[in-house]
């Protein structure tokens, strides 16, 4: 039986590097790879990292990603911090973590 999306557990990626600002606003480091992005950077000149700024949202939540925390406990925490402002809380936490799953930024434990 697969467990609900929302009990898994996230493991940020310790190949990414990221930083964070005064302000507590987020940078994630993206290397860009593959052949697309290596002619990308060859032809036009593109970045060989994007360097992508997480709002106050999506920064509390990377702040939050510590390899113990559900997506359940990160979504009370977050709901404690913006309160109505998160909604509609779950949505947009999964939808921000498939994204996080699909660059490579994190992983789920026991995947």
């Amino acid at each position: 039986m697969q467990n609900n999306f929302l009990e898994k557990i996230p493991v940020r990626n310790p190949d990414v590097s990221w930083r964070e600002s005064r302000n507590g606003i987020v940078t994630v480091d993206m290397v860009n790879r593959g052949l697309f992005n290596r002619m990308a950077q060859v032809i036009f000149l593109a970045p060989k990292v994007s360097h992508i700024r997480l709002d106050a949202f999506g920064s509390f939540v990377w702040k939050q990603i510590d390899g113990e925390r559900s997506l359940i406990e990160i979504g009370i925490l977050v709901k404690d911090r913006f309160g109505e402002k998160a909604e509609p809380l779950y949505e947009r936490l999964a939808e921000f973590f498939r994204q996080l799953k699909q660059n490579r930024f994190v992983s789920f434990r026991g995947e």
